[in-house]
């Protein structure tokens, strides 16, 4: 079970008391209408709103209803025209140490640029325009050149392999491909123009293809199709913003799709904007000076929310990497934070479980001190990985803003707030609904679930950074995530609400286990076998049991700096010592790594199947293939040695 012990005296840096943050959440749930005239102000609009929220259409919300504006102007223009226009916009660099800065100017100036080539290929308002690109500056420029004339993006993680990209362009409706050579990733090549070629030979809908050319390895160009990037642009132009409404399509982005046909997420322009600007300045309260990294891929809602729009609309500056945050050494995270003193860092609780496996002497060789803040993102962080992050990386002085938030939710739903003073920390809990939203965890009967009860957890009331709808889709997002009517948005997670008030994830409900009629959340096993102190990593599944329903299956990389290899057995006393018997799981299977994608999410889904002796599925994003087969080799050991026994 997870600790839900007493929150850590953060005093030093953060208001212990609930005054400010519960006034500014109780006006806003109780007078939402004034609280979000307040927020939407955080943006620039060609012409005001005439109402905040249409209900109307629901579940379709419409936000900020016949306002005017364009959120690349938001983003770019308004910085690059003002006292911010020699401030860098993005520091790049990537795993050879290579660096660009691009000012806010300079931004501006790539932006408009690619909008001109856009609009002279014929690219017009609404259209669909495809992004397929390694982490450099040209992807954000391409979303914002897209933003600027009014062109829906949608775009598709660099990880992703051809089936992957046709199904997305055929179901978006795609009339141009921005895309680069190909990019790096641990110093291998990725041919991301190779993968689009293949794509392409089954999609009807792509004209051109824009392509950067970023590695100088030589591609393939189709004559009448095929564009240099550097061939296309004139950095003289100018491209007037399109006057937006508030309501139109901003992106598309498409999920994992990891059971079915992987969802189109819609989201709009000025509700998303508000959402996403907002969100960050709540939860991190960004300084003017500082240097911010979110350590995620663009190609995610996080690279999206919190890469591109939240940053630039408050005019900060960004780190953007191109690589692997462990190569080519265990310490490249350490050594970018030390090289260009990074103030706040946002990155997954697995790459924290990844760097913790190394040991401390790395993050202790490198100057931390510019730290101010840190941040969690893609899933619930468990204790232990917390308090190191807090410990060891913070140096017990930087407050850890846990974010619970989704790609259909845009920006952060539940988080600490240090920018309007929040409550104590808890290790290992998201804290307390943000401003506006308002959760509650059901039981299975639909009744709500009482302090410390496990249950469903829905949000609802409706907030502006939500999605408008999914693409192509309307009776998915109609019984998928407003089912329940009156109960609001379904977020198909599993939570905890304690005594307090704060809540605890607990994972996404189709990965709850029943143990002996028990409920239990993977990730609470998961939590308890890393909090053993013997265990970096873990994957955890359930499988059938004539007895108890299902039995727990798990997969661990055990800490490199133990002394010595713990057996199967030590590891799961600790966890009966610890948490009890319902914890423990039934096999244990160390090995070398654990299948994940390179955005650092482990893949319990492939584990699962490779265990069942199903077939995986597609493994292009993951970041080494080479990991299924530790899986496969510890189930053949396994089993090897119950035959024998």
């Amino acid at each position: 079970m997870t600790d839900q012990s007493n929150p850590l005296p953060f005093d030093s840096f953060m208001n212990p008391s609930l005054g400010k943050y519960t006034k500014i959440y109780r006006d806003s749930i109780e007078n939402p209408e004034k609280f979000y005239e307040d927020a939407g102000w955080v943006l620039d609009w060609y012409s005001k709103w005439e109402t905040i929220i249409d209900r109307t259409g629901e579940p379709y919300y419409r936000w900020y209803v016949n306002g005017k504006l364009n959120i690349s102007y938001n983003a770019v223009d308004r910085h690059a025209n003002g006292p911010r226009r020699n401030k860098a916009a993005y520091i790049w660099v990537d795993e050879k140490g290579n660096e660009k800065i691009v000012t806010y100017r300079g931004l501006y100036r790539r932006v408009n640029a690619l909008a001109k080539a856009l609009l002279e290929m014929g690219v017009k308002k609404g259209d669909r325009i495809a992004i397929y690109m390694p982490m450099i500056i040209e992807e954000p420029v391409a979303m914002l050149a897209s933003a600027r004339i009014g062109a829906v993006f949608t775009v598709i993680f660099s990880g992703f392999g051809a089936e992957a990209i046709a199904d997305r362009i055929n179901d978006c409706g795609a009339k141009l491909v921005i895309t680069a050579d190909g990019g790096y990733r641990r110093g291998k090549f990725i041919p991301l123009k190779e993968t689009v070629d293949k794509a392409l030979e089954h999609t009807k809908t792509v004209e051109s293809v824009i392509v950067v050319k970023h590695t100088g390895q030589p591609v393939s160009m189709t004559e009448g199709r095929d564009y240099w990037y550097s061939d296309v642009i004139n950095d003289k132009e100018e491209v007037e913003p399109e006057r937006m409404d508030s309501n139109d399509p901003l992106f598309i982005l498409y999920t994992s799709g990891t059971t079915g046909k992987p969802k189109g997420v819609v989201h709009g322009t000025g509700g998303y904007g508000v959402w996403v600007a907002n969100t960050m300045k709540w939860a991190f309260d960004p300084q003017e000076t500082d240097r911010w990294w979110c350590a995620a891929d663009i190609g995610w809602i996080t690279g999206h929310s919190y890469i591109v729009f939240a940053p630039l609309i408050l005019g900060l500056t960004s780190i953007i990497y191109e690589g692997s945050l462990d190569y080519p050494g265990p310490d490249q995270v350490w050594k970018i934070i030390s090289y260009y003193e990074v103030d706040i860092l946002y990155t997954s609780p697995t790459a924290i479980r990844s760097l913790m496996k190394y040991g401390d002497e790395y993050p202790k060789s490198h100057n931390l001190s510019s730290l101010r803040v840190l941040g969690s993102v893609g899933e619930p962080i468990n204790p232990v990985a917390w308090e190191w992050y807090y410990e060891k990386i913070g140096n017990s002085q930087c407050p850890i803003i846990d974010t619970y938030w989704q790609t259909e939710t845009g920006g952060f739903v539940i988080s600490p707030v240090t920018g309007i003073g929040t409550t104590l920390l808890k290790p290992g809990s998201a804290t307390l609904p943000l401003p506006g939203i308002d959760p509650v965890i059901l039981k299975q009967d639909g009744g709500e679930a009482a302090p410390g009860e496990k249950g469903l957890l829905f949000l609802r009331k409706p907030w502006p950074g939500m999605m408008i709808g999914l693409n192509n889709d309307d009776k998915k997002y109609r019984t998928l995530y407003f089912g329940r009517g009156k109960d609001g948005y379904y977020t198909g997670d599993y939570a905890i609400k304690d005594k307090d008030g704060y809540y605890w994830l607990l994972g996404r409900a189709d990965e709850v286990l029943k143990v002996s009629g028990h409920r239990i959340g993977t990730v609470e096993v998961e939590d308890a076998l890393l909090s053993t102190g013997l265990v970096a990593e873990a994957g955890v599944f359930g499988k059938p049991h004539q007895i108890k329903g299902e039995s727990i299956v798990s997969f661990v990389v055990l800490k490199s700096d133990s002394r010595m290899e713990p057996s199967v057995d030590a590891i799961k006393e600790k966890v009966r010592q610890k948490f009890g018997p319902l914890l423990v799981p039934d096999e244990v299977h160390i090995v070398g790594s654990l299948p994940k994608t390179r955005s650092g999410k482990i893949m319990r889904r492939i584990i699962k199947a490779v265990y069942q002796n199903d077939i995986p599925g597609d493994l292009t994003t993951l970041e080494s293939e080479a990991s299924v087969d530790e899986i496969k080799e510890a189930i053949d050991k396994f089993r090897n040695e119950m035959d024998g026994n």
